[in-house]
């Protein structure tokens, strides 16, 4: 399964390895690393269902459904109908 969030599209992105010593590392590079979402597996109860649904959202995903309500949004992502 690939680490992309279902709700806000995040995947995971490839950056520097540099730490907050970037004289230590200017000389001896450390290359690049993949950093990843902060993704969760949930088992949400929707209401308007009746039933439970498991996603697997970021973090961000999640203050979002929050915020909006977890039906609207996943009907927006095209999860449910």
């Amino acid at each position: 399964m690939a680490r992309e969030c279902v709700i806000t599209g995040k995947k995971s992105i490839v950056g520097g390895g540099y730490s907050n010593r970037v004289r230590a590392t200017k000389y001896n590079p450390t290359g690049n690393r993949r950093r990843q979402v902060n993704m969760q597996k949930k088992t949400l109860f929707v209401p308007e269902l009746g039933k439970r649904i498991t996603v697997y959202v970021s973090a961000k995903g999640l203050k979002t459904m929050h915020k909006r309500g977890a039906y609207k949004t996943l009907k927006e992502a095209g999860l449910v109908k």
